[in-house]
C-alpha cells in the first residue's frame, strides 16, 4: 500500500520542500493550486492525509478542515506560523490530528506523518509498509515498490529486504540472515544465502536499483542510509 499525501499550500517553496521530501519516504504526493475548489480536489484524489495550512486564498484551512470533516475522517495535519494556543486549540476542536509550527524540521513533521498513518492504517501487519529513499516494501503483499515499478518477492527474498530495512545503514551480517531465514545455520550451504542475495538483486537491478544492497565482504550487507 502506498500512502497518498495531498499538500494544502500556498507557499510554493514550503510546497516543493514537502513534496520532494515525501516523495522521498515513498509517498504519493498531490497539491492543491485552485484554492476555491480544495474539497473537490480532496474528494478527486482520496488522499489518506492531508497537509493543511491556515492562511490560504479564498477560505482559511479552518473552513477546509470543518469541510472535509463533513464527509471525511482522513487525517489532518495542521501547518502554520500562526502557532499560538488559540490556533492549536481551535485545530485540535475542528478534527485535526497534529499542528506543525513554521519553521518546521523536516524530519519532525515526516516523524508524525509516519506515525499517523501506521496508527489509522495499520489495523493489522498487512498494511505495514516500510519505505526508504523512495522503495516501499509492503509487509502484507510481500511486493516492493519504486516509481511506478512493482516487483513480486519470494518468501526469502521479502525476509532478506524487510531485514535489511529494518537496519538502514547497519550490516546484517549473513549468520543473522541465515538464521532468519532458516532458523539456524547450522545444516545450510553458505551458497544457498548467496543464490537467494544473487536473484533478489537482479529483480533489483530490472527496476533501476542496482547497488541498492551493498556487500560488506566478509560479513554480511546492508542498504545504506542515503
Amino acid at each position: 500500500m502506498v500512502y497518498k499525501i495531498l499538500i494544502v499550500e500556498d507557499d510554493t517553496t514550503i510546497t516543493e520542500v514537502l513534496e520532494r521530501q515525501l516523495k522521498k519516504w515513498g509517498y504519493l504526493v498531490e497539491t492543491v493550486t485552485n484554492f476555491g475548489s480544495v474539497l473537490e480536489q480532496f474528494e478527486a484524489y482520496q488522499p489518506h492525509l492531508v497537509l493543511l495550512d491556515i492562511s490560504l486564498p479564498f477560505f482559511n484551512g479552518y473552513h477546509w478542515c470543518s469541510e472535509i470533516r463533513k464527509i471525511s475522517q482522513t487525517p489532518i495535519i495542521f501547518i502554520s506560523s500562526a502557532s499560538d494556543d488559540m490556533n492549536l486549540v481551535m485545530a485540535i476542536n475542528l478534527g485535526a490530528d497534529d499542528f506543525v509550527s513554521k519553521p518546521f524540521n523536516l524530519e519532525v513533521i515526516t516523524a508524525k506523518i509516519q506515525a499517523i498513518l501506521r496508527r489509522t492504517y495499520s489495523f493489522g501487519a498487512d498494511l505495514n509498509i516500510l519505505t526508504h529513499n523512495g522503495v516501499t516494501l509492503n509487509l502484507g503483499e510481500s511486493t516492493l515498490l519504486y516509481g511506478e515499478e512493482r516487483i513480486e518477492l519470494t518468501k526469502n527474498e521479502f525476509k532478506i529486504m524487510q531485514l535489511l530495512m529494518e537496519n538502514i545503514g547497519n550490516t546484517v551480517t549473513r549468520e543473522h540472515i541465515m538464521k532468519t531465514l532458516w532458523e539456524t545455520e547450522s545444516f545450510i550451504d553458505d551458497n544457498t544465502l548467496t543464490v537467494n542475495i544473487t536473484r533478489l538483486r537482479r529483480k533489483l537491478e530490472s527496476i533501476g536499483l542496482a547497488d541498492y544492497i551493498v556487500t560488506k565482504k566478509g560479513i554480511g550487507y546492508l542498504v545504506e542510509a542515503s
